[in-house]
């Protein structure tokens, strides 16, 4: 008799049953927005360091299986601006010791080209997300006095960048709620760091010019742009760095000093 195929969801599911079992210690590690570009290096790169890994993801969804197959992590749908969808996924999994708050979209133009609309979607998701992830995970963290939460802002949120005002707002709040973040949460035994990444070639790049890319690669002091493992193995170094809180780690190659 034919045994039926397990969904790989469900592989997922009893994977990090056996992880968590009695007398395991493995951490575990969400990550959003974990389907594609930084996000999904991520969970490559924590799986690959002996963590349990879980990730978020808003519509792609055979991305998300691809990454699912290929690392073995468990994918769950989700909006991260959506509160309630955020408390549902994370219901869903084993109690979060290392929170990476990847998710987030961009906009490029004018700030009198930006929408209502695409202005709040923008600190819905870059901002609120981390709001609502933050606050799904802190009970199991301030229960157990220990964890560790990882945000990822731009080097724009340290400098600006013209016709990138309302990205650059909303990354310079994730820098900020970093900092503050540290010092509430620091009594509790929880850690809060972030990555400001510089160029990075992900799907945000996709409509920058070779020429563009090439210009800012020069500007560079180390003459090119970066990867998303170079910001993935940034992320892994602080969530390992027991006695660092309140950091922003510049991944920018030197663009910004």
């Amino acid at each position: 008799m034919t045994r039926a195929p397990r969904r790989r969801g469900a592989f997922c599911k009893e994977r990090l049953k056996i992880i968590f079992g009695k007398g395991h210690t493995m951490k575990h590690v969400l990550v959003t927005g974990g389907s594609r570009g930084i996000g999904a290096a991520a969970v490559r790169a924590f799986v690959r360091a002996g963590y349990a890994v879980s990730f978020l993801y808003e519509k792609n969804h055979a991305a998300a299986q691809a990454v699912s197959a290929e690392t073995g992590a468990q994918a769950v749908c989700c909006d991260v601006a959506d509160p309630d969808a955020v408390e549902a996924a994370i219901a869903q999994l084993p109690p979060v010791d290392v929170l990476v708050n990847n998710a987030g979209i961009c906009h490029y133009g004018l700030i009198s080209q930006i929408g209502e609309e695409a202005w709040q979607r923008l600190f819905a998701v870059n901002v609120g997300g981390i709001y609502h992830c933050v606050n799904a995970v802190l009970p199991a963290m301030l229960q157990k006095q220990s964890g560790c939460i990882l945000n990822v802002a731009s080097m724009w949120g340290q400098v600006g960048a013209s016709c990138e005002v309302a990205y650059s707002a909303t990354k310079g709040a994730v820098i900020a709620m970093t900092k503050a973040l540290a010092q509430e949460l620091g009594p509790s035994g929880i850690r809060v760091n972030c990555v400001s990444p510089g160029v990075i070639l992900t799907d945000m790049c996709a409509s920058v010019s070779e020429e563009t890319l090439a210009s800012l690669a020069e500007q560079t002091p180390l003459g090119k742009n970066g990867t998303p493992a170079a910001v993935a193995d940034a992320l892994v170094y602080l969530a390992q760095a027991e006695f660092v809180t309140g950091q922003n780690l510049p991944v920018n190659g030197g663009f910004v000093l």
